[in-house]
């Protein structure tokens, strides 16, 4: 299944969290989604554009005093329908990770080591700047979110941001010291 399929499928969960407008959808991608499936503001639109089309949601304008008109989308039951089907079946491959540290480490023969090693020590500050992101929004969700019912699936799904960061920093300690005895 292609990214653009997902995508749609992405917009028809944003809809059952609130999210009923293209740009309180690219806020809560922007504050959340973004750190597990990115989707850009350009593909939104046409995104719930198609969605009307299919049926799956509705669209209907509301009128604000001194300002453009507002969309509001909501899903429909063939909308619920097609997201039920979808989150049960089964997945059918593993993401592939971009990664540009790793795009250069493989090609790093060509580098001092030193230089290797400044990459890595580079990567383990931003995966440090990421867990924190995730701890402050672990505590954010936990404070606003806590009694709901979406908020346990939130927090499993940031547990797995939280883990794969610190496993990758644990990786590049590793990678420096297989390195250094190389040497």
């Amino acid at each position: 299944m292609d990214k653009q399929i997902h995508t749609k499928y992405a917009i028809l969960g944003l809809l059952t969290i609130g999210c009923q407008t293209g740009y309180s959808m690219k806020k809560m991608m922007d504050g959340s989604l973004n750190h597990f499936w990115k989707i850009s503001y350009g593909q939104i639109y046409p995104t719930l554009k198609s969605l009307v089309e299919e049926e799956l949601i509705t669209v209907q304008e509301e009128s604000e005093s001194g300002k453009p008109d507002k969309k509001k989308y909501e899903l429909t039951s063939l909308g619920w329908q097609a997201l039920y089907n979808w989150m049960e079946t089964p997945i059918e491959e593993l993401g592939v990770e971009k990664n540009e540290l790793l795009l250069k480490l493989f090609f790093s023969h060509h580098q001092s080591n030193e230089t290797t090693f400044k990459q890595l020590d580079h990567y383990k500050l931003k995966l440090l700047e990421r867990l924190n992101t995730y701890q402050a929004i672990d505590e954010m969700i936990r404070g606003t979110y806590g009694d709901q019912e979406d908020a346990k699936f939130w927090l499993l799904t940031l547990d797995y941001g939280i883990r794969t960061t610190q496993a990758a920093s644990e990786w590049a300690d590793e990678a420096k010291k297989k390195l250094t005895s190389r040497r």
